[in-house]
């Protein structure tokens, strides 16, 4: 298939042997547009067109005019049984390593995030960071897909797609500032999570875990002085060698002194009962007994009077020897306990020695043991800190979320300002081709302003609730897109549209659009491939438009098994 410049008409013919079960849905329409972003970058998922098992080990190759080489055009190949894509001719040195990764088998491959690194330099001039803007983002404006549900709305490229991340890219094409319309996105992130956060905040059980900020002040404190207290015994921690051997003794030291305690406690009872036995140790007395007899005027004879000294001299020797035995045990015991006196002593100072270098250091345990308990209180300071950023969030963000806002409205407000003439030229291009196609009488124009989540960019033709007049606002935005942004080397010189632009859209309307975009495509020296079916070309061409110069090659047909696309029917 041969595209030219200016229109571009595929056309898909129902042949004169078809029958009424035949149709025109199917023959490849959508299908060259899903090829066309496939051969530009899009990555290809396993339900893709070009994953098929019929297809997936074709090469479609693209051959692409290329601003970098303007004499040559780049031939783009890639399969989707494949990782890479080859570029002819090359678009580095094969020496030279610009792209990180190299096909040893195909100097002039490069990985596909590199070819979509080319396009957005090459095609869009994307150079350094533009938040929210890639060239696959930008290129889904200028060749939209039905099967995204790209025709639903002219500000989104897909269904559901957030206008907050549609419009930097909007904007890029537009000559605006895209950063200030990516900043929309992080308004909006901060906004959900603030939302969620809030949600948590006033569960009975999630309000727990994160807590109040007052609160989480105090206990951050109390943390913050633990860990400095940690931090100065660390700095101050000396490790003592031999640590548990110090430990042992001291402890074998404390033992022994208690031991000699122990013993002196013994001693001291045994000494005091021993003084007291010696002093209660006294000589027995006899004499008594004869002047007990004489009074009773018994006189007792000799002989008993010796036997009374006997006895008597006895005890005494018992006395005595008795008295020794105790002053003896009396010297021993008080040996003793100065014996223990000395030995505690001695110990004692041996205790004190050792204790007072435990007491100065400890052992490299220790050490590791105080830094453990260091990282546990730094890393509850941590958890502390982020439950604090996440209630001052709640209680704080609304406020500096609105605050964020409106300053974005602001700068947005000036850019727009500063940047009226490209605004100006958007809305009078918009405004001519909508008025080309319905008159003067259907009001229309494009708005651009600060909203509250995000850039409004409002093309509009009054009565717009048809489908068809929704359609042609999409095809005046499209076109007024591609213009701007290949007038001002933001975008390169193409812009495709699916047939089914052209659903519920009136004759008139349909011929003027066709005829709308090849003057345009003439004036700009810019190219318009549009598929078509052949009885809506027929309208326009009743209608007096010449069609006949800007139909190409293939004609798609709904000869069930050759018409198609691909010469060969497939299940999808």
């Amino acid at each position: 298939m041969e595209f030219t410049e200016g229109l571009n008409l595929l056309v898909a013919r129902s042949t004169a042997a078809s029958s009424s079960t035949d149709s025109r849905n199917g023959v490849g329409k959508s299908s060259l547009v899903e090829l066309l972003h496939f051969l530009l970058g899009a990555r290809a998922d396993r339900n893709h067109l070009a994953n098929r098992a019929s297809l997936r080990r074709i090469t479609f190759t693209l051959n692409l005019d290329w601003p970098a080489h303007p004499s040559k055009a780049v031939s783009v190949s890639r399969s989707a049984s494949g990782q890479k894509v080859t570029l002819d001719p090359c678009l580095r040195p094969p020496s030279e390593d610009l792209f990180g990764e190299v096909f040893a088998d195909d100097p002039c491959a490069v990985p596909l995030g590199e070819w979509q690194t080319l396009i957005e330099s090459v095609l869009f001039g994307l150079v350094g960071e533009h938040p929210g803007v890639s060239g696959r983002t930008l290129l889904s404006f200028l060749i939209r897909k039905v099967g995204d549900h790209g025709f639903n709305e002219a500000i989104r490229s897909f269904a559901r797609q957030p206008e907050a991340q549609a419009t930097p890219s909007l904007a890029y094409l537009l000559g605006l500032d895209s950063d200030l319309a990516a900043r929309y996105q992080d308004l909006g992130a901060r906004k959900a999570t603030r939302d969620q956060l809030k949600k948590a905040v006033d569960d009975p059980v999630w309000g727990r875990v994160v807590g109040k900020s007052a609160d989480l002040r105090g206990q951050i404190a109390i943390v913050a002085s633990k860990i400095d207290g940690l931090n100065r015994q660390i700095s101050e921690f000396r490790v003592v060698p031999q640590y548990e051997e110090l430990k042992n003794r001291a402890d074998e030291l404390a033992r022994r002194i208690q031991e000699l305690g122990a013993q002196d406690a013994v001693d001291r009872r045994n000494l005091d009962h021993l003084e007291r036995a010696v002093a209660e140790a006294v000589d027995p007395e006899v004499r008594y007994l004869r002047g007990v007899y004489d009074g009773l005027g018994i006189e007792l004879p000799e002989r008993t009077l010796r036997r009374f000294d006997d006895v008597r001299e006895f005890h005494a020797a018992v006395v005595a020897n008795r008295r020794i035995f105790l002053e003896q045990e009396i010297r021993d015991t008080r040996a003793r306990l100065e014996a223990r006196e000395a030995e505690r002593g001695r110990l004692g100072e041996e205790q004190s020695r050792i204790l007072k270098q435990l007491n100065e250091g400890g052992a490299l345990t220790a050490l590791t043991t105080l830094q453990k308990a260091l990282g546990q209180e730094e890393a509850a300071l941590g958890a502390l800190q982020h439950r604090l950023e996440a209630a001052q969030a709640v209680e704080s963000s609304n406020r500096e979320i609105e605050t964020a806002r409106l300053e974005l409205t602001r700068a947005i407000e000036t850019d727009l300002q500063e940047r009226h003439r490209q605004t100006d030229q958007a809305t009078v291009l918009f405004n001519d081709f909508a008025q080309r196609l319905y008159g003067t009488t259907r009001p229309s124009y494009l708005k651009i302003e600060p909203g509250r989540s995000s850039l409004k960019i409002t093309p509009k033709i009054d009565s717009d609730v048809s489908q068809g007049i929704n359609r042609m606002a999409i095809f005046c935005f499209d076109l007024t897109l591609a213009v701007i942004a290949y007038r001002a080397g933001r975008g390169p010189d193409f812009l495709v549209h699916d047939s089914h632009l052209f659903d519920g859209v009136d004759d008139r309307q349909l011929h003027r659009a066709l005829q709308i975009a090849a003057d345009t495509m003439d004036a700009e020296n810019m190219q318009y491939i549009v598929t078509i079916n052949e009885d809506d070309l027929a309208k326009a061409q009743a209608l007096g438009f010449d069609a006949d110069p800007y139909i190409i090659e293939p004609l798609l047909t709904d000869a069930y098994e050759t018409g198609g696309l691909f010469g060969f029917r497939f299940d999808r």
